[in-house]
């Protein structure tokens, strides 16, 4: 694996041993290919990694420039990896945390901090309810911001899950065996997500 793009463009990446699944590098050149159309780039931009692995996928959207990166990771081995490939990237500004912790303790906790893109690529074999009851958490708590991004990486093939209201599709690609599902904030409901409850989150 490799840094695809940015500061640190062409560096390689430590890989976790056993049975972790990564993020393929066309999938992610196809991610951040979809994610700077929508936003134009990374710069200054609030990114959550869940199941973050080694930190591929986190530690692309820091070499793009994004301001603050969390990688989660409840696999203590690979979490230290994740930390190892941060530690490659030459960002004047963009700060990374790594923790070691499971995506569902993470986002069923309030945080100081909102993200304007959530991406997570669980094993294949997590059940959809456990996706969907993410999701449900990730708006219970305000961790995406109102006009933020979700993307889930899953199997191509696989039934896939629901999106729970609040939230809608937005669009699917598909890259080989994964396929990426894009979602966000339906526009009817923005109006009653309630401000106050944002605007003590960092920007």
């Amino acid at each position: 694996m490799r840094i695809i793009a940015g500061s640190s463009k062409g560096k390689g990446l430590l890989s976790p041993t056993g049975k972790t699944r990564p993020t393929s590098d066309r999938a992610r050149e196809g991610l951040f290919s979809s994610l700077e159309s929508e936003f134009g780039s990374m710069s200054e931009l609030n990114f959550l990694d869940l199941y973050s692995g080694s930190g591929a996928v986190g530690v692309e959207a820091l070499s793009r420039g994004a301001a603050n990166v969390y990688s989660v990771e409840d696999h203590a081995p690979t979490a230290s990896i994740a930390s190892k490939n941060f530690a490659l990237v030459n960002s004047a500004s963009g700060k990374f945390t790594v923790l070691t912790s499971s995506a569902e303790r993470f986002v069923g906790t309030p945080h100081q901090l909102a993200f304007d893109i959530i991406f997570m690529d669980p094993p294949y074999d997590v059940a959809n309810d456990v996706i969907e009851k993410l999701l449900s958490d990730i708006c219970t708590n305000n961790l995406l911001k109102r006009n933020g991004i979700v993307a889930i990486e899953r199997e191509t093939k696989k039934a896939q899950f629901t999106w729970p209201a609040p939230f809608i599709a937005e669009k699917v690609r598909s890259y080989g065996q994964g396929s990426i599902f894009y979602g966000g904030y339906s526009a009817s409901v923005l109006p009653r997500i309630a401000s106050s409850a944002l605007d003590h989150l960092i920007p």
